[in-house]
């Protein structure tokens, strides 16, 4: 639940920079050149850091739990048959 706050104050001090910077920008990138709302492009920066780190959020919390997979390879795992909970060794 703190994160989606957290989430939702930083959309909301990125939504009141963007409006306050609504300037049209030149924007050149090796071989592009294009002018742009400054708020477009705040807004596009930030979504692609988030996306950028979801990414690899997923991809580290993955290869920690392979890693613990691999780590304790002889630990009794949990088994469900009817209802009833079996350790398997």
């Amino acid at each position: 639940m703190a994160s989606i706050i957290v989430a939702l104050i930083i959309v909301l001090i990125v939504a009141i920079f963007s409006v306050q910077n609504a300037a049209p920008v030149a924007i050149s990138f090796l071989f592009w050149q294009f002018q742009a709302s400054l708020a477009i492009i705040i807004f596009l920066c930030v979504l692609s850091g988030i996306i950028v780190g979801s990414i690899l959020t997923f991809l580290i919390r993955i290869k920690r739990q392979r890693k613990e997979k691999q780590a304790c390879p002889g630990t009794p795992r949990e088994k469900t048959t009817n209802g009833t909970k079996n350790v398997s060794i």
